[in-house]
């Protein structure tokens, strides 16, 4: 866990296959993160390697399967996904 970031002050910047499609600064965001994690808080318990989703900036636009989206947390890191195949539905 950081500790010594300030989430209200860093940047966050989405790629899809590796072209930036998304930045915007957590000053920017309706709620602050301590809001969102409160209120998330108040029902459910938060546990080690949670990912809590905030919504996002226009930008990334449809995905499809094998794109690779990466998320940067200015002091934090990269979160690394590749979108997988579509299932199949028995129905």
């Amino acid at each position: 866990m950081e500790t010594d970031l300030d989430p209200q002050n860093t940047w966050v910047r989405t790629y899809i296959n590796g072209e930036l499609r998304q930045e915007g600064h957590t000053s920017q965001m309706i709620f602050s993160v301590a809001e969102i994690l409160s209120y998330i808080s108040s029902f459910m318990t938060l546990e080690p390697l949670d990912v809590v989703l905030t919504g996002t900036p226009e930008g990334v636009g449809a995905l499809g399967p094998g794109d690779r989206i990466e998320v940067a947390v200015e002091g934090i890191g990269t979160l690394h996904t590749r979108i997988g195949p579509k299932e199949e539905r028995p129905w």
